[in-house]
């Protein structure tokens, strides 16, 4: 057995990948090194194979691979600590971190719990928002959300995820009950008087009003649903649903995960709303993919509150690598990067080469929807996507895409370059035709 035969096999026997089965396997890919935009892939033969990253490895990967700032980074803080036990220690490369997202983000949000993931950043926000109803002496424990999101996979942030159509619906019976609106009218440009967000708005506030003594906080993921279905909505729909929380005495959440760091063409995608929550989730892109950090922000209102002694006196978490320092010392460098290659820019010229370049698929049969937004372009069919074959044919072109249900989409780093991109655009339309016509 040659060696990548060897590997693979192990891979399969005993290493379980994210949400697959134990037992069914799909095709594995062994990547061997990763450099620009590119992924080197490890064949049986012994040949090896460079194809384009559309995936920005789950979206993290922003500035692509083998950053020689982001290298830099890691090695010197290397030299100094890897990493420090966070509880009743600081360091400087958390403390300029802060500093930097307190400087980057609306004044109100003056407050930086770090953590581990996106995932429990948003167990942390949904923490912050209980505790601090224990500290009033409220009784109010729902969450009010909008069907289609996506908050991550640990216990709390499921409960928010779509109930029906999200990847958890397995738990329904074990998870606490949320309240969820309609998902929005599609597409960040429909008017507020449009007839279908007039009737969105009109059950949603009716919804809310029904709960309004339950909820303690709106939760969503503003402008760009993520994994719960690519969707885009209306700035409008961000503001409906703020004003319901605050007209009602309950807190604001923004889950910008998927969108912090400039994916929708703005740093965070609350600009486009024009809404400053009073606790943001950051995640993914935070270190551009490198390490795995995630940072909660929440206004001096919310801090003080769960900070009380009627609500504990402190905040109940503390993440064992909270503010890695290596993690925030290539952030900070990821940050600076951001700034000096002038992301929007960048940005929104992977807007316009997406646009051009997935047209086409408005043409083909299996194809319901084309839909682009900053560095996200989605073609979404009819039926659900054949995700092994549809994955192989890109491959074939020299392109790794990662589809999931009825979506094939791309979310590729900010540095890619044009043809890159034309490469990303026709892949995906010849894999779709290819397989499902």
């Amino acid at each position: 057995m040659g060696d990548l035969d060897r590997l693979l096999a192990f891979d399969q026997d005993h290493v379980w990948h994210p949400y697959s089965s134990a037992l069914v396997h799909d095709p594995r890919f062994l990547v061997d090194s990763a450099s620009g935009v590119r992924l080197r892939l490890r064949h049986a033969d012994g040949s090896s194979q460079d194809v384009i990253d559309a995936m920005s490895s789950w979206w993290c990967a922003i500035h692509g691979y083998a950053v020689p700032e982001l290298d830099a980074a890691a090695h010197r803080q290397l030299d100094q600590m890897s990493h420090v036990m966070f509880g009743g220690l600081t360091h400087e490369p958390a403390i300029a971190l802060a500093e930097r997202l307190v400087s980057l983000t609306p004044d109100p949000l003056q407050h930086v719990f770090f953590a581990d993931s996106g995932s429990v950043s948003v167990e942390v926000a949904m923490k912050m928002a209980l505790q601090l109803q224990v500290g009033t002496g409220s009784t109010r424990t729902r969450f009010f959300t909008i069907r289609g999101g996506y908050h991550g996979d640990t216990f709390s942030p499921m409960s928010v995820t779509d109930p029906v159509g999200g990847m958890h619906s397995l738990f329904s019976g074990i998870l606490p009950q949320h309240v969820f609106a309609p998902v929005p009218p599609a597409g960040v440009d429909v008017p507020d008087d449009d007839p279908a967000m007039v009737a969105w708005e009109r059950e949603t506030r009716s919804l809310y009003a029904a709960h309004a003594h339950e909820v303690a906080a709106v939760i969503l993921e503003p402008v760009l649903q993520g994994a719960g279905g690519m969707r885009f909505h209306s700035p409008y729909a961000v503001r409906v649903l703020a004003s319901l929380a605050r007209e009602h005495g309950a807190l604001v959440i923004f889950d910008e995960i998927a969108t912090g760091f400039g994916r929708t063409g703005t740093l965070f995608a609350l600009e486009r709303a024009e809404v400053v929550p009073d606790i943001l989730c950051l995640g993914k892109a935070l270190t551009g993919g490198y390490l795995t950090l995630a940072a909660v922000l929440c206004t001096s209102e919310v801090a003080r509150g769960v900070s009380s002694q009627a609500a504990g006196g402190a905040l109940m978490h503390g993440p064992t690598f909270m503010a890695n320092p290596l993690a925030c010392a290539v952030a900070l460098a990821s940050l600076d990067l951001l700034r000096a290659n002038d992301f929007a820019r960048q940005v929104a010229t992977l807007e316009a080469g997406l646009t051009t370049g997935l047209a086409a698929a408005d043409g083909l049969e299996s194809v319901v929807d084309v839909r682009v937004l900053g560095g996200v372009g989605v073609v979404q069919l009819g039926e659900p996507v054949r995700a092994a074959e549809v994955t192989a044919a890109a491959l074939a072109r020299g392109v790794w895409v990662r589809p999931f249900r009825d979506l094939v989409y791309t979310m590729p780093p900010y540095v890619t370059a044009a043809d890159d991109l034309a490469t990303i655009c026709d892949a995906m339309v010849a894999a779709v035709a290819d397989v499902h016509g």
